[in-house]
């Protein structure tokens, strides 16, 4: 089974910083460091170090080269990639002590992604193959009424959370992967506990895998529930924690491995990206999660 993954690709600016600046303050950050990133990107890569075989969907500007060398890094075809006329988007990270992330992205080519382009790279996709979209790039109820159309199995990353959010089609989605921010942005409940059975209500069709951040995850569909706690680690940086444990989950269910296996290996990169600096530098490789995995 194969996936496309129809997303962004940023070039990330990191700021270490004491805390997150607020209204009207100037912060010094003790530090400044550039690398690939963006949720698609992120994502992509995750799939690619998991083992999937893996094509991406995106444009990138005359600056893009650093996102092209890290999809070649990768394994990846940068040749399939778009060139845009605009800028490659980027965004500004702020990091914490405690690891923890705040976001400010611009779109930059990322929006401005033409049908003619997506249609072209869906047409390299069968019927059941995953496309996998989030929320950072233009044209999404087009790509999830698209691959509808085309039969896909379609696995939606609803970040970031966006006004116009609840009124895309998101009855086409097979495959629900959020966190608690963006469950209760879709399925109007506040307690985690009851977001799974909300969200299927909303849209019974999907399969919903959420991740609850220190509290692990819980994957439901209409037969089973499954729950997975984390991998204790030291904190490092969040950034690419919830793009890893996508890309991990859906290269283990292209395999056709059971849900628990997918959750644990998921769980398992997750816990490695975190304890590791940036956004692609930290996804780990399919060894890596396989020796954590094995008590390694």
């Amino acid at each position: 089974m194969k996936i496309l993954c129809a997303g962004s690709l940023n070039i990330d600016r990191v700021y270490p910083v004491p805390h997150f600046a607020r209204a009207g303050e100037t912060l010094a950050s003790t530090g400044f460091s550039q690398a690939a990133g963006g949720k698609g990107l992120n994502q992509t890569i995750a799939l690619a170090r998991a083992g999937a075989s893996v094509r991406h969907a995106g444009a990138v500007g005359e600056d893009g080269g650093l996102l092209r060398q890290a999809l070649r890094d990768a394994g990846v075809d940068d040749g399939l990639l778009a060139q845009s006329a605009l800028p490659t988007g980027h965004a500004i990270i702020q990091v914490d002590p405690a690891g923890q992330n705040s976001i400010i992205v611009s779109a930059g080519a990322n929006g401005a992604l033409e049908r003619e382009y997506l249609s072209a790279m869906l047409d390299g996709c069968a019927p059941g193959d995953i496309l996998l979209v989030q929320n950072e790039t233009n044209e999404l109820p087009w790509l999830l009424r698209e691959g509808r159309r085309r039969r896909l199995t379609v696995a939606f990353n609803p970040s970031p959370v966006t006004p116009d959010l609840p009124g895309y089609p998101l009855d086409y989605a097979d495959i629900l992967i959020l966190n608690e921010i963006e469950g209760a942005a879709l399925s109007g409940e506040s307690d985690p506990a009851r977001m799974p059975a909300a969200l299927r209500a909303r849209y019974p069709r999907a399969r919903v895998m959420l991740t609850l951040g220190g509290d692990g995850c819980v994957y439901e569909d209409a037969g089973q529930t499954v729950r997975q706690g984390i991998f204790p680690v030291k904190t490092v940086d969040t950034t690419a924690a919830g793009d890893t444990f996508c890309g991990y989950f859906l290269a283990w269910l292209a395999e056709e491995r059971p849900i628990a296996e997918a959750l644990r290996a998921a769980s398992a990169a997750a816990a490695l990206a975190v304890s590791r600096p940036g956004a692609v530098p930290s996804i780990p490789t399919r060894r890596e999660v396989l020796d954590l995995l094995r008590g390694r």
